[in-house]
């Protein structure tokens, strides 16, 4: 396919990557010609100022987790064609409006596998061993002072092996496929619940597929790895967490606003459930008089999961690699919704 265009593709980098890596090197390599202009937006944009920071470009790369790529904007965007999000996340990126527009959109679902199912295996370990609240007690009130009290009968009867629990993914996508492994060497048992994929899937991992309501029952931990849109938010809440074991914990690495917080302090003050760890909150950050930030049963990692103090070249790369695939007539390894190619090449392309 070629795209249909009367001069250079136009590609406008809202977050500024460009000033750290050689896009126009990469695209002079790559032999594409692609004006890049670099209109740094910050992350708490407006729709308004993203719009004009786009103007006529033909591609927009940005970090859809905070900025706003909704309805209004594309439709703001008549020249534009393809938007590639950094990272795994594109909370406010409007991908159903792209596609009905014939927009490409994108983002780098290969991204932090390792470190955010590492994060989620250390959460369920925190848990489940007490990890924090054991450290706590010995900063603050003391090894030997009154052990049995802060110890012996409190904490220990709450700790538990991993072996032969039942772990219960929430969505079975890249990072929850990566965390089975980890799991497994630690002789834990896995389902997940996924509605969107295909039964092989599961079988090629040794997963057993599940629906919602024996997952959250059978699981002594649940770890969420759900994307976040208007079907998931609130998806686990208080009807959600009373179906979960009193003795089980929930892990949430993905998004904050999947669980349901008022109905989690409820859920950990009331038994419900014995313990939760969550990389992700709502909102963030989290506000400091917020109650779950009392309770010794709930920890909360500041949205680190990702975090890496080795440099990923790949992630601050893949926006120019994705350009340039699209300037070329391929479709970006990125795409999130394959719904969009025949809107785009009737709408963009011509033979």
């Amino acid at each position: 396919m070629r795209v249909d265009r009367a001069m250079t593709f136009k590609a406008v980098d809202l977050l500024g990557m460009s000033a750290v890596v050689d896009y126009e090197g990469m695209f002079k390599e790559a032999g594409v010609e692609v004006e890049l202009v670099g209109n740094f937006c910050s992350l708490e944009a407006t729709e308004e100022q993203i719009i004009a920071a786009v103007g006529d470009g033909d591609a927009a790369i940005t970090q859809a987790t905070y900025q706003p790529f909704s309805r209004e904007v594309f439709s703001s965007l008549s020249n534009l064609k393809f938007v590639v999000s950094v990272g795994v996340g594109y909370d406010k990126m409007d991908v159903d409006a792209a596609t009905e527009l014939g927009i490409l959109t994108a983002n780098v679902p290969d991204f932090c596998l390792e470190e955010v199912s590492d994060h989620a295996m250390a959460l369920i370990l925190a848990c489940t061993r007490r990890i924090v609240q054991l450290d706590h007690i010995v900063k603050t009130i003391g090894w030997k002072e009154q052990p049995d009290r802060y110890i012996g009968s409190e904490v220990w009867p709450r700790m538990t092996k991993l072996r032969g629990l039942t772990l219960g993914l929430i969505a079975f996508g890249r990072i929850p496929q990566t965390l089975v492994p980890k799991a497994k060497g630690f002789g834990m048992r896995i389902i997940a619940y996924d509605p969107y994929l295909e039964p092989d899937i599961f079988r090629e991992f040794g997963v057993e597929r599940v629906e919602l309501d024996q997952l959250l029952t059978e699981s002594d931990v649940v770890s969420v790895h759900a994307p976040f849109n208007s079907e998931t938010k609130h998806a686990v809440g208080l009807e959600q967490l009373k179906k979960m074991k009193p003795t089980a914990c929930l892990v949430n690495t993905a998004r904050g606003p999947i669980v349901d917080h008022k109905a989690l302090y409820t859920a950990l003050t009331e038994g419900l459930i014995a313990a939760a760890g969550f990389d992700a909150t709502e909102p963030e950050p989290i506000n400091p008089d917020n109650p779950l930030l009392k309770l010794d049963n709930f920890i909360v990692t500041a949205h680190s999961a990702h975090a890496n103090s080795t440099a990923n070249p790949g992630l601050s790369q893949r926006p120019a690699e994705e350009i340039i695939r699209v300037v070329r007539g391929e479709w970006p390894v990125g795409l999130i919704d394959q719904r969009v190619k025949e809107k785009y090449l009737h709408k963009w392309t011509r033979s």
